[in-house]
This record gives C-alpha cells, sequence and structure tokens, in this order.
C-alpha cells in the first residue's frame, strides 16, 4: 500500500468525526481517481465495519444481490442466501448486524460510489434516508461515509437535498487533486527523483492526480514517463479523457463540447463565448453543465477585478484534459520519442505557457507566502481588455487584489532558464500597467510581479519595472 501523503485537513475531519460524541453522516466529493477511496480506507482503517460499492449501470437486483454479498463477508454468514427484496429490505438487515457491534467503540460504514447505487426507480435514496433518520442518526457510536466521483450528483442529491437527508449532512469533504508540494512529497515516497522542473513537467500534463503518478516510474525522465503514458499504444492515459467524463456525467458529449471550447483559449471565455464555442444554446440546462464541471473541478470561473458575476471569466483548469486535447488527441505519430519532438513546436510554447498559468492560480497561497502577504485578506483574478478600434487590448495573467490598497499583478512565465527582459518586453508590460490603470480607475499601488521557474536577470530594464519575484520553488511550498 502507498504511504500516505498530504491531506492533513481532511485528514482532522475524519478523526474528529471519530472523537465526536454524536453520529455523524460525511460526505467525500471529488473526481475520479483523486483518492478518495483510499483516504477514507486508510484512516478508517481499524474502525471499519461495513464497506459497499456501487456498480456502474448494475441493474436493482445486482446492486441488491451485490450488497448481500458484501453483508454475508462481515457477518461471516457466507451461506445467506436471502437477497433482500428492496432497498428498505437491505438497509433492516444492516441494522441487525450493526446493533451489537457498534456498542464497544465509534465504528465506520463506508458506501462507495453512493451516485451509483441509486438506480432508476429503486428507492435506494428514500431508503438510505429512512435509514439515517430512524436509527444510525441516534447511535452515537457510528459514522457514516457516502462517497462519490460525480461531485454534481452528489451535490443536487445529497448536499442540497430537499427531501429526507436535507440538512442532515454533518461533514463535507471535498477531496482536490494534489498539489506541488503534495505531488513532491507522493513521488519521492515512491522513489522517483526528479528537479522540480521536470516535476513541474508532469503535473502540467497530468495534474496532481494520484492515480496518474502512480504510474511514474523510478529511472524515468518526465518525457519518458509522459511519453509511455500518453503516445504509446498500451499508455494507460491515451483513452482517460472520454472515460473520464463518462464515467461521471450523463450525456457527457455537452461537457465536452464546454471543455474543448475552453481548451481552445487559454485566455479563457466568458459563459455567453463558451455557450457559442460549444454550439449550446442558452438556458438552464447549459447551466447545469457549467455548474458541474466547476464542482468536480474541471473548470473555474474567476470574476474580473472590475466585473460582475455574470461578467465572469471560465478556464480550463484540469491539466490533464488541456494535454489530452492539445497532444495526444491529435497526435499523428505516436511511440519513443513523441513528446521530445512536440516539446520543439510551438504548439508545445503555447500550451505550457497556459499550463504554467493554470498552476500559479492553484497555487496563489504559495504565491502570497512567497510575497510576505499570506495574512493579507485578498482575491485572486484574471483581467482582460479588449482592443476596440485604434485602442490596445491587453491581458493579465493574475491579479492579487489586496486589501492593503495594493495590487500584484503577476506576470507567468514558463522557461527553461532565466527570463530575460529586453525593451520590446519591458514596454509591453508598462502599456499593461497603463491599460489597466486607465480602463479600471481603481487607485492603487501596483507592484509588477515576475512568476517564472528559474527567475529574471537584472538588467536594465528589470530595474525600475518588476517589484517582487516568485520562481517555481516557492510554488512548492506548504
Amino acid at each position: 500500500m502507498d504511504e500516505f501523503v498530504g491531506r492533513d485537513d481532511e485528514c482532522r475531519i475524519l478523526q474528529g468525526a471519530l472523537e465526536s460524541p454524536d453520529a455523524e453522516l460525511i460526505a467525500v466529493l471529488g473526481r475520479r481517481r483523486v483518492g478518495k477511496t483510499f483516504l477514507i480506507r486508510t484512516v478508517y482503517n481499524s474502525n471499519m465495519l461495513f464497506e459497499f460499492s456501487g456498480v456502474h449501470d448494475a441493474t436493482l437486483q445486482d446492486q441488491l444481490f451485490n450488497f448481500s454479498v458484501a453483508l454475508s463477508k462481515v457477518t461471516g454468514n457466507i451461506r445467506r442466501s436471502s437477497v433482500p427484496g428492496s432497498w428498505m429490505e437491505a438497509f433492516v438487515f444492516l441494522e441487525e448486524y450493526l446493533t451489537p457491534a457498534i456498542k464497544e467503540k465509534k465504528s465506520v460504514i463506508f458506501f462507495d460510489e453512493f451516485p451509483w447505487i441509486q438506480t432508476h426507480r429503486s428507492g435506494f435514496l428514500s431508503a438510505f434516508g429512512h435509514f439515517w433518520n430512524t436509527w444510525a442518526s441516534r447511535q452515537q457510536n457510528l459514522v457514516v461515509v457516502i462517497c462519490g466521483s460525480a461531485a454534481s450528483w452528489m451535490i443536487r442529491h445529497i448536499v442540497n437535498n430537499r427531501g429526507g437527508l436535507h440538512n442532515r449532512i454533518t461533514k463535507r469533504i471535498r477531496l482536490l487533486p494534489f498539489n506541488l508540494n503534495e505531488t513532491e512529497a507522493y513521488l519521492h515516497n515512491r522513489k522517483v527523483n526528479l528537479d522540480r522542473y521536470q516535476m513541474l513537467q508532469l503535473y502540467m500534463a497530468l495534474g496532481g492526480i494520484p492515480q496518474y503518478l502512480k504510474n511514474i516510474k523510478p529511472g524515468e525522465s518526465a518525457a519518458q514517463a509522459i511519453d509511455r503514458l500518453c503516445f504509446t499504444k498500451d499508455g494507460g492515459l491515451i483513452d482517460e479523457f472520454r472515460n473520464l467524463y463518462q464515467s461521471l456525467f450523463d450525456n457527457a458529449e455537452n461537457h465536452i463540447a464546454i471543455i474543448k471550447a475552453l481548451a481552445a483559449k487559454g485566455m479563457g471565455l466568458t459563459r455567453t463565448e463558451a455557450i457559442k464555442q460549444s454550439g449550446l444554446s442558452s438556458g438552464g440546462t447549459t447551466s447545469r453543465l457549467f455548474e458541474e464541471l466547476a464542482e468536480s473541478g474541471f473548470i473555474t470561473a474567476y470574476i474580473p477585478i472590475d466585473k460582475k458575476v455574470n461578467d465572469s471569466i471560465y478556464k480550463l483548469t484540469d491539466e490533464y484534459s488541456l494535454f489530452y486535447l492539445k497532444f495526444i488527441e491529435k497526435a499523428r505519430t505516436k511511440g519513443p520519442g513523441t513528446w521530445l519532438k512536440l516539446t520543439s513546436t510551438p504548439s508545445w510554447k503555447s500550451w505550457s505557457g497556459f499550463a504554467f498559468e493554470g498552476i500559479c492560480f492553484k497555487h496563489a497561497p504559495q504565491i502570497k507566502k512567497s510575497l510576505g502577504i499570506s495574512g493579507v485578506l485578498t482575491a485572486e483574478s484574471v483581467w482582460r481588455y479588449k482592443s476596440r478600434g485604434e485602442e490596445q487590448g491587453t491581458q493579465i495573467d493574475l491579479l492579487i487584489d489586496r486589501t492593503d490598497h495594493c495590487i500584484n499583478i503577476c506576470e507567468m512565465k514558463f522557461a527553461q532558464s532565466e527570463i530575460v527582459i529586453d525593451k520590446a518586453y519591458a514596454e509591453n508590460l508598462r502599456q499593461k500597467e497603463n491599460i489597466f490603470r486607465e480602463r479600471t480607475k481603481l487607485r492603487k499601488t501596483l507592484f509588477l510581479t515576475m512568476v517564472t521557474t528559474y527567475g529574471v536577470r537584472k538588467n536594465d530594464y528589470y530595474v525600475g519595472l518588476v517589484r517582487n519575484e516568485v520562481t517555481m520553488d516557492a510554488l512548492f511550498e506548504k
């Protein structure tokens, strides 16, 4: 079993439930392969009394049969042949088993892939609500954990339930991919010792998904690992994209259409622009698509500093999805060396820039720590101004708007060496500041902040222009 890495906050929540004087109903949400099941089994290993997992697209009869088998194993009554006729009856059986078993210590029952258990007209959700409300909620020694990859389903039917489970969740955990610090620790525990530039490249392609990172072999370079996983006939991530979305969403083609529209525009799109680019029609159903993708962690909405919620900019923030659509899906040739060839193309340069920007957004707390403003309340956003006639437009990668009347204008650059600011680049950076100041009318102190891999060379153009620097090492901090 993998050594446990990170998840400190989540572990505290789960452990706290064992120390609670009341019954606990915990909902754990997170996308596929992010490590939900591993987390729950690891923390609750010695307290687990019963575990049952739903099966995708299984019939009601099959789900009930599997439940009966799981219950038979923990009771030791392997010869039990009676499969419950309904979920109401199944929970009666479960109560009979749990009642004497939970008398001595706090115990856990775990329902994995919860959305898959709720088949059409199965009555599972109402039966589970009845089980919790009439019996389980009164058992001080009981922790019930429900888990599902389909985060949008979990939000609609569990967290925001208007029926028997309304306001019944006592604790909610949204499990996110590893950050760079956790990724580094995870790879080191698996004897994968790469420098941070190579780890950053892996993260840009695969994200912080533990199940993807698990496939990295000791002794491989980042390029070799990406080649093997993404560009060989048996690569584990060649077909992951479609499997990923279809396992999470009904009518996944509409979700994929939005993802593809955002992948084509690294700077992001408004909701209206994304709908137009994806060929969908506006309305409540489409709004739900955006909500489901956001809840599942694939896209993120940023409110520009001088705009309202309706003007939000949506960006694709799932690294693997961007990488797949940019390279894997379009690869004309595959095999060893494919990725090294692609790294010399213009497509690689544009992708690496957008991918690095996305990672910096996710690691805004680390950037703030490096700048010494962790204790300052801030709001992070993007900003863009479209050119109109002779007026020049501009795009600012990341703004950190601070309550101490300052704004960090962050310029993110991914490179293999130091960034050198020449006359043209310096003028471009000054224009960004000037356009931003003129169009927003904000009277705050502006600090141009360079966020790069290896830093910025100090020259005449640097002095008087760059106020702060953050390198990739800061992104790996806890």
